[in-house]
């Protein structure tokens, strides 16, 4: 799932010369508004494999990026393409660790995502917002290529390749924006959850209930008290 910012940001960063003979994994390969596959695949890697956690077009493999160290092996691809995805996996910890171990050494990874300002989108939820800055700083242990924000919409991509001597940062205690939470934190519990889903179940009923012009002033009010 993708955007033309994203398909233009993986044109940027992959061309034949680092695909060509290479092995790929998409992570989210779900077709749903746009794919980067069918370009890749115009660049001959080796192989191509889509996972996801559901089946439909681009889907080779249903498997949970949480999951993906326990299907696959170490140090198994080439390279690594993540579009829209980070932001809506809970544990982001986990779901980066296991795309920096799955590659080789000089493996690339390509990662797109959203940041602070772009609407909450729950697919089934929605609970980060990742800043240029922040993928400085979570990919500090690789060679960064490429870190922009993406201008059409608020975003962040980044294009990074693994070190041959790849020792991995400790993320353990890093603070990330919760959409959930509202603000910087190191993890989301099931409570908050629950009382985000309140919350956001009484926005939307005020929305149908309360007149236009009190709407920004009750939503703003629930948004606060649930800070």
């Amino acid at each position: 799932m993708c955007n033309q910012a994203c398909v233009d940001f993986i044109k940027k960063s992959l061309n034949q010369g680092n695909v060509r003979g290479k092995s790929v994994i998409e992570v989210g390969a779900l077709n749903v508004n746009g794919s980067a596959r069918a370009y890749i695949e115009t660049l001959s890697p080796a192989k191509y494999i889509g996972v996801d956690i559901e089946k439909g077009p681009g889907v080779d493999e249903v498997c949970d990026a949480e999951q993906l160290l326990e299907r696959f092996n170490n140090e198994s691809f080439d390279i690594l393409i993540s579009t829209e995805v980070i932001e809506h996996v809970k544990d982001w910890k986990l779901v980066l660790h296991n795309f920096k171990n799955i590659l080789k050494p000089g493996g690339m990874i390509v990662i797109t995502t959203r940041s602070f300002g772009y609407p909450y989108h729950g697919y089934p939820y929605d609970y980060w917002r990742f800043e240029t800055s922040d993928f400085e700083s979570i990919f500090s242990d690789f060679k960064i290529q490429s870190v922009e924000k993406d201008l059409s919409k608020p975003g962040a991509f980044i294009a990074a390749v693994k070190p041959d001597n790849f020792i991995e940062t400790a993320l353990s205690g890093y603070r990330l924006f919760s959409m959930i939470c509202n603000d910087r934190v190191v993890g989301i519990s099931a409570g908050d959850i629950v009382k985000f889903k309140i919350l956001r179940g009484i926005t939307i009923l005020a929305s149908k209930l309360i007149p236009g012009a009190l709407k920004p002033v009750i939503k703003k009010y629930i948004l606060r008290r649930g800070a």
